[in-house]
Parts: C-alpha cells; structure tokens; sequence
C-alpha cells in the first residue's frame, strides 16, 4: 500500500472515532485498518500477549507509519494530544507494550477535539488513571498452573503464565453470573477485590464475559440494595426499552436514505431491508459498528455487500457443499461487483 494510500484510510479511520466519541487512539485507527480486530485487542489487554503487534497482520514498521499518519492527521485538524496509560488486566498489573521497540509514546497518544468540554478532558483523564479490572479466563482446554502444577476452572495470567486462583490469592472469591446488570454493578461496589470473568467463544472468535469474582459479603450486601427498590428500576428499564426502540427505528431510517444515496440503483424495500437486518441491536452485524452508526460510506457498502452476498450469489450453497469461506468468496467476486454496479447505477424504476 502506497504512503499516499494508508494515509488517506488511516484519516477515514480516524474521522469515524472522532465522529463518534470526539477523539481518537491509535487502537481506533488500526482496528478500522482491520490489521487488528477487537478480539486481538482484547486479548492483548488481558495480558495474554507481549506485544500488540505480534497480534497484528501487518509488521511493526507498519504499525509506527500509521502512528506518524495518525499524528500528522491529528496535528493538521488542530486535535490535542493527551498521554494515555496501558496497562493489563493480569494480576501483574504490568505496562502494556505494543511492539517490541523501546520507543512506545506514539501509540499510547490520545488526540481530543478542541470541542471536547473539560468536563469530558477530566473524565478521560480519570479513567485512563484507573487500572482496568482484574480478568480472570474460563479456558476451554485443560491447563495446568505455572506455579503448583494444579489446574482449576478458572486461570488468571501473570507474567505471559497461567496461574490458579489459589495461587492468585483470590480464590476467596465467589461467582456472580452475568444477567443481572444492577446487582453485578453493586456487588463490584461493595466487594474491596473482584475480576471480570470471560470465555473464549470459538464459533464467534471474541471472550464473552461470564460474570464477576466478587467477595461473598459484597455479594449479600450488592441483593439487599437491589431489593429494596426493584419496582422503580423496572418502571426505568420500561423507559429505556422505549427510548431505544425509538432510536433504533430512527438509526436504521437514516442508513436506508443513506444506502439509497450511495446506491440509487437499489430498490428502496431492499434499502429498508438492509438497514433493518445490519442495524439490529445487539446483533454484532456491521451495521453495529461505530463506523456505520457514523453512516461510513466503507461501512455502508459492507452492510450492502453482505446482503448481496447470501440473497444474490450461490455463497450460502457453496458453503453448505464444504467449500473453504474464502474460496467461495473468490468464486462469487465477479457477481457481486456486477450487482453492486447495478445498485449504483440509475435509480429503479
């Protein structure tokens, strides 16, 4: 990729963020390069990984270019910069490194738009000071602790190495499930230790949380407040499952008119269609990401291909006979350019 070309795509990346959260990180940037997806960076920053690169698909050198981009862009749209911390969700509580090299500082620089309040400064500020929570993994393979040479049903990592809970000095602690957002919220208040709990999820690639390692008193105290006022939690949970329908049947109008504008070929009940599908709450679709919620035009024409993709082409069919995804996607390239020129072409009829 020419410098001409990763400088232009390393700003669209950065244009979504800022768009959305009114400043951007250099993780931003090479999660919307799709060098790294969020599942590497979430991984990284439970500190199963030395690096961040040795995460990534392209190589180090690659990784700086996109930083010295990121800078440039940010230094020419007059953003500032503020010092970001990194560190892991091991019990080592150690700094997260994102290549091998000594020089770190361009990869952990924030930049803030000029419009960001002070308020929103000293937020980011206070939650970059806060270490992140304790991950402890539910593994789906047997392990064995690096310390006693026991296993167990949860590992937490310490210096790249698997320990048990016993060895961690936290197997006091009990597990709360995840289903209940108010009781984990104040059983993690109450409790003076806790640690996320997460499980690798091989048919969708990400860890999933499982729920929280909190203090067994913590916990009691944590249903005692939520009982006593769980009827007016319910009348706000009613509220909020309201207000996000609302916002949901808006978001999902906006990229229809904008999947209409980008493809004035496309019918306007598939337009509809396709927003509906990709803009689904809680689906993981790409009509979910933060690029589409920002109407990204790469974003959009990804919703519009992957509908192509399972209603125009015999992919689905093709998959199902045993051929290898990235195969089948070769064999129907040439059907969904043509169908999407098609799109592109004159408004229908």
């Amino acid at each position: 990729m020419s410098k001409p070309n990763l400088a232009r795509r390393v700003a669209e990346a950065a244009e979504v963020a800022l768009a959305n959260r009114k400043y951007v990180t250099f993780i931003d940037v090479v999660t919307g390069l799709r060098w790294l997806h969020s599942r590497h960076v979430e991984t990284w920053r439970q500190g199963r990984a030395a690096t961040l690169a040795e995460l990534a698909a392209v190589d180090d050198d690659r990784l700086f270019s996109a930083a010295a981009l990121l800078r440039d862009w940010a230094v020419a749209k007059g953003l500032r910069p503020m010092a970001g911390s990194y560190v892991s969700g091991s019990r080592d509580r150690r700094e997260l490194r994102f290549t091998g090299g000594h020089e770190q500082e361009p990869f952990r620089t924030h930049w803030l738009s000029p419009d960001l309040s002070e308020a929103r400064v000293r937020q980011l500020a206070e939650r970059q000071a806060k270490a992140p929570d304790l991950v402890v993994v539910s593994p789906l393979d047997a392990w064995t602790c690096a310390s006693c040479a026991d296993t167990g049903p949860y590992l937490i990592m310490e210096d790249d190495q698997p320990y048990c809970l016993t060895c961690a000095d936290i197997d006091h602690l009990v597990l709360l499930p995840s289903g209940n957002a108010a009781l984990s919220r104040r059983a993690k208040q109450e409790s003076g230790l806790s640690a996320v709990v997460v499980r690798y999820n091989r048919r969708r690639k990400v860890y999933q949380r499982q729920g929280l390692l909190v203090e067994e008193e913590a916990m009691a105290r944590a249903e005692e407040r939520c009982l006593a006022d769980e009827e007016v939690r319910l009348r706000r949970r009613e509220r909020d499952r309201e207000r996000r329908a609302d916002q949901d049947v808006e978001f999902q109008a906006r990229m229809a008119a904008e999947i209409a504008r980008l493809f004035p070929g496309c019918p306007a009940d598939r337009a509809e269609a396709i927003a509906a599908h990709a803009g689904q709450r809680g689906s993981g679709r790409v009509g979910r990401t933060a690029a589409a919620r920002a109407l990204d035009e790469n974003a959009i024409t990804l919703a519009v291909v992957a509908s192509i993709r399972h209603l125009d082409t015999d992919y689905d069919r093709l998959l199902m006979s045993g051929v290898p995804r990235m195969e089948a996607r070769d064999l129907i390239r040439d059907r969904i350019d043509g169908k999407l020129a098609e799109f592109r072409g004159a408004s229908p009829s």
